[in-house]
This record gives C-alpha cells, sequence and structure tokens, in this order.
C-alpha cells in the first residue's frame, strides 16, 4: 500500500506552463486521501533567519504559532527583534503555502481560509506526552478549541531541517476503512452541546455533531494499541528541502521523528469539492444516516 503521490515541481511562484492535467491529478490526489509529495520544493530560508533554529525559543512544548490575521506570532520566548525575525519566516512561508495551493489546486481558488502557520523546531523522537497528545499515533486531524463545523483541513508541510535530517511520518488506511472501523464506538453528542460548550468558552465557535465525532475519532484512533500495530500503513521518510500537502482531516498519519519543520493550515467548505461525497463530513453522514454541520 502506498498513500504518497510525488508530482515535479522547484519554485513556490506560479508555473503558467505547468500541464492542466497536474492541476486535476493534484485534486484528485489530496482527495482521495492521499499526500502530494514535492521532493525537489524546498522553501528557502534565509541568512539572517538561521539562529532562530533552536528549540530554545519555545515556550510551548511543540511549537511556534502565526496568525495571518493579526501578523501576530506566539508560543516564542524571543526578546523583540529576533520574534520579528521569525513572524518575517512564518510570514513569508505562510505566503508562499498560500500562493502554491492557488496554483496547484486551481479548483479551490477563492474557497481556501488560510488559518495559522507554526514552526516546529523541537525534535518529535523521545517527547514525553499523554497518548492523546501523542502525535506519533496514527490519528486524523480534530481540533478542540476551534471547531471547523464540516470544513475540510488542508496542510501544506515544509521540511527545513539545516542538518539535512527527514521528518518521519506513517500513513495510514483511508478514511472509509477508518469510519467502517470506529463508527460504533463513536455517539452523538447530547443536544445543545455545541451551544453550551461555545458559551462556557470552551470552544471559540459551536462545536457541530461532525467536530464531536472526529474528536472522538481522534481519540478512538491513538488508544487503540492493535489498531496502531496492525492497520496497513506506509513508512515515508520527507527528506530536508521537500514539502508535502494533504488533507489532514483524512489522511490517518504519525509523525515518528524529526525536527524544524514549517506548516501552514487552511480551511475549506465541502462544497469547494471537485467530489464532496469524500469528504470526513458526507462518509460520516453516510454512516450515522442525518446531517452533522
Amino acid at each position: 500500500m502506498t498513500r504518497i503521490t510525488a508530482l515535479e515541481r522547484t519554485g513556490w511562484m506560479p508555473e503558467p506552463s505547468r500541464p492542466r492535467t497536474d492541476e486535476a491529478s493534484a485534486v484528485d490526489v489530496i482527495e482521495r486521501g492521499d499526500v502530494l509529495f514535492y521532493p525537489r520544493l524546498a522553501f528557502p530560508v534565509l541568512e539572517d533567519e538561521a539562529p532562530l533554529f533552536s528549540p530554545a525559543i519555545l515556550s510551548t512544548a511543540k511549537n511556534a504559532s502565526f496568525d495571518p490575521v493579526s501578523d501576530r506570532v506566539s508560543g516564542t520566548t524571543l526578546p523583540t527583534a529576533a520574534a520579528q525575525r521569525l513572524r518575517g519566516l512564518m510570514r513569508r512561508f505562510s505566503d508562499a503555502a498560500a500562493r502554491l495551493l492557488d496554483d496547484i489546486l486551481p479548483t479551490y481558488r477563492g474557497r481556501l481560509q488560510r488559518a495559522r502557520a507554526s514552526f516546529r523546531p523541537a525534535e518529535i523522537a523521545g517527547r514525553v506526552s499523554s497518548w492523546r497528545k501523542d502525535d506519533s499515533r496514527l490519528h486524523v486531524d480534530s481540533f478542540p478549541a476551534s471547531p471547523v463545523q464540516g470544513r475540510r483541513i488542508l496542510r501544506v508541510f515544509a521540511n527545513v531541517n539545516p542538518h539535512g535530517k527527514p521528518r518521519a511520518w506513517r500513513v495510514g488506511d483511508d478514511f472509509e476503512a477508518l469510519a467502517d472501523r470506529f463508527a460504533s464506538r463513536l455517539s452523538m453528542p447530547w443536544p445543545g452541546q455545541g451551544t453550551v460548550l461555545e458559551l462556557l468558552r470552551v470552544t471559540k465557535t459551536r462545536r457541530t455533531p461532525y467536530d464531536a465525532l472526529m474528536l472522538q475519532l481522534h481519540d478512538r484512533m491513538k488508544e487503540d494499541d492493535a489498531f496502531q500495530r496492525g492497520t496497513a500503513q506506509t513508512a515515508m521518510d520527507f527528506p530536508a528541502g521537500t514539502t508535502w500537502v494533504a488533507f489532514t482531516d483524512q489522511v490517518s498519519h504519525a509523525a515518528m521523528s524529526g525536527q524544524y519543520q514549517l506548516e501552514q493550515t487552511f480551511l475549506l467548505p465541502v462544497d469547494a469539492m471537485m467530489d464532496e461525497n469524500r469528504s470526513p463530513l458526507r462518509v460520516l453522514e453516510r454512516r450515522f444516516g442525518r446531517r452533522l454541520a
């Protein structure tokens, strides 16, 4: 089983001469739940940004965060001047990722909402955490405090490791198989629960039944040792200087090792897809026989 598809590209700017067949191929790859991999697409790091490449810059356990709406960086202990350089690095990557998707996925043009970017300078391997927060266990992405309300989670990743070390992933089975395996262990939230959580400020917006089910799926996957050991999966090392794109709400994935990664998150309405029946929202709606968002 392989769930990685490699396509050729070397630059972050639009490529008008690129064959239209590449566009259809890229959309089909990610909508069927595979990872779109660009083995020769490196994100450039500027010389004065090199001092930022240390886990000592973090004030949180996993990453520094950039909000493109407010143009603010959080999660760092850096003094003002160095924090400005970090903001510049992350803003450049956020802008580059947006241009990339606009070019390779024109079907989604004008429909993608840019969310937060992150810089992850800490090594994954050996990090101690609870099973729920352990990203080395196969999972699909779901945001506890920021409900997506049925929208897709599309992410662009770049390995910018200055020492040439890869980022090691495991990529699991397709979402239909996950739904078949875990649907009986998921339960609908009680009526009004999402509104109460929003009023109590547990969540930023209303948590829909879809969000509740996806959070449960994330947890049921991570806590199931037999699933982690026995499910079909592909090991993949993403070398330094490469980029990859995936719907991480659909692609079951685990990050096993690696240090120094940039990541940009986008949200996409389901009706912007070429085939929305492939979306986790529609898959779960078929399983539960009702609208979920």
